[in-house]
């Protein structure tokens, strides 16, 4: 498990050691902190995974530049540029401004633009028999992506973290159809243990991770339900605004805002917490 429980900005990542190569899927911020990971005599990450282009999945990535970099062909801009990055995100120019700053300095991000892409289905051969299949998952990012381990039956579903917020799809590269479409097919696919890369770390037993997957998947309507009730009958924007406590509806910098000082010094000692950025609506029900 990751710092913090796997809690943003930290995260869980995966080592996965076979007879002939050694991955690490999704270096977290933990790994850099920590300056690696532990290895077996001899042993070097040979190739680095990654779920989808953000930027807590690529913290550690700095401390392996010998080794092969691979994540989706969808979001492998990301990985040839900052500006490739940003362009994920899809924020204005002042919040970008900051944002790039922190990618720098608490995320180390650093261009490689010799990242090779990968596609659904993909088989990574790590020697002995064990091998890593990918799995497109998209929603979260277009290449979000998810990892599974054979014959050990360990699957790692990256950020469908089944956290009780529920799914996030609020950057520029998000699709919420995409991202209902994937977790329709991750609750059919089964392994003896899931691995999240936020919150919950792991899960035992297919059964047991279908039951939370719908609880996830259930955010989705629960949302759309409240927000149809207000909207039962005509409203204007006034009207709507008025509804929110904060008295304003939201814009993608308030969620810009909350990511940008979780990620900067200001936030080192928020540990473990979740920020709840909607003008107060939650905490007003009722």
């Amino acid at each position: 498990m990751g710092t913090s429980d796997g809690r943003y900005p930290y995260g869980n990542s995966l080592l996965v050691e076979g007879s002939e190569e050694t991955v690490l899927i999704d270096p977290s911020l933990a790994v850099s902190e920590r300056g690696g990971v532990p290895l077996r005599d001899g042993n070097k990450v040979d190739r680095m995974l990654i779920s989808h282009a953000h930027e807590d999945h690529l913290a550690g990535c700095h401390l392996f530049g010998k080794a092969t970099l691979h994540a989706h062909d969808d979001d492998l801009s990301a990985f040839s540029s900052l500006d490739g990055l940003l362009e994920v995100y899809g924020f204005d120019a002042e919040i970008e401004a900051s944002w790039r700053t922190q990618l720098v300095e608490k995320f180390n991000y650093a261009p490689r633009p010799d990242a090779s892409g990968f596609a659904d289905g993909t088989v990574f051969d790590l020697g002995g028999g064990l091998r890593i299949e990918v799995v497109h998952l998209p929603g979260h990012t277009r290449g979000h992506s998810a990892f599974l381990i054979e014959p050990e039956g360990v699957f790692f579903v990256a950020d469908i973290d089944l956290s009780a917020f529920g799914p996030y799809y609020g950057d520029h590269w998000s699709d919420l159809e995409d991202f209902e479409r994937s977790l329709a097919r991750v609750r059919e696919i089964e392994a003896h243990t899931y691995v999240t890369f936020h919150h919950k770390g792991i899960v035992s037993g297919h059964s047991g991770f279908v039951r939370q997957v719908d609880a996830f998947t259930a955010v989705i309507g629960a949302r759309d339900a409240r927000l149809l009730d207000f909207l039962a009958e005509p409203r204007t924007i006034d009207e709507v605004a008025k509804h929110i406590p904060a008295g304003r509806i939201g814009v993608d910098d308030d969620m810009a805002g909350a990511a940008v000082y979780l990620a900067s010094r200001a936030g080192d000692y928020v540990v473990g917490s979740t920020l709840v950025v909607d003008g107060g609506v939650t905490h007003a029900r009722g």
